[in-house]
């Protein structure tokens, strides 16, 4: 039983697509992985040491909102609308700053 020549063409091209989908998705992780790095060394000259330790750990318990705060921390230190570096005071701050309001619920009694 002869193999088909036009299965052997399907196998090659999909093949190929894997290698082509690999690839891409390497560069992607490594671009990802050169931002990340560049990001932290930006933050080391934005932040105290103290500073940082609180952003990571608010990193660990709400991700999204960390990498928020970081994004705009780094805009507002090129932009030079603070002075840096910022401290854990400041940042506290400004994290009570960016906190939503929490909603105040009251109860009556009848």
């Amino acid at each position: 039983m002869g193999s088909d020549p036009e299965l052997e063409d399907i196998r090659r091209k999909k093949l190929q697509d894997l290698r082509v989908n690999l690839a891409a998705e390497e560069q992607r992780a490594e671009r990802q992985k050169t931002l990340e790095m560049q990001k932290k060394a930006l933050l080391r000259q934005v932040l105290t040491t103290e500073a940082r330790q609180r952003l990571n750990r608010i990193k660990l318990v709400k991700p999204q909102f960390a990498e928020r705060i970081e994004l705009q921390l780094i805009q507002v230190a090129q932009s030079g609308r603070v002075r840096l570096p910022i401290s854990d005071t400041q940042l506290k701050t400004i994290l009570k700053n960016l906190q939503s309001p929490k909603r105040e619920i009251k109860f009556r009694r009848i």
